[in-house]
């Protein structure tokens, strides 16, 4: 049973693995996981149906990608905050996704030590590039509020 004050999270992603990683990271913490998604369309029918704080999306899923997803995601739960998650430290994406509203990017290679800080801070409406990722997009945090 998760606290009162519990902030929901939905995580999409198609290997089963990372989403127990990402699960038993946020154990003991002031989130709550209220559903996994292993490709974009299921996530976006459980977003529409649960309507959570956050959401994890992975970029590279089966059916739809993460990209995709977002978008709609935007459409019917417009207060939900996306966190990207990918392999890609790819300037140009981590660029395109937060500039069409991402709340963070993490990259899987290095999301064990920022995953709470994303977390924390996309919930608080400030943007967030993992270190790893951030190499080339000092410029795009700073214009971030």
């Amino acid at each position: 049973m998760a606290p009162p004050q519990a902030k929901t999270i939905v995580i999409a992603d198609d290997f089963a693995e990372f989403r127990w990683f990402i699960r038993s990271k946020l154990r003991g913490k002031e989130f709550h996981i209220v559903a996994e998604a292993s490709d974009g369309l299921e996530a976006v029918a459980k977003v529409a149906e649960l309507q959570p704080d956050l959401v994890f999306l992975d970029i590279g899923m089966p059916n739809m990608n993460g990209l995709e997803a977002a978008a709609r995601i935007r459409f019917i739960a417009p207060k939900s905050r996306i966190l990207f998650i990918s392999q890609s430290a790819d300037p140009d994406i981590v660029e395109s996704v937060m500039s069409d509203g991402a709340s963070a990017y993490l990259c899987k290679s290095k999301i064990s030590h920022q995953l709470v800080p994303a977390i924390e801070a996309a919930l608080e409406g400030k943007k967030f590039v993992g270190l790893d990722c951030a190499r080339d997009n000092r410029e795009l945090l700073r214009r971030s509020p």
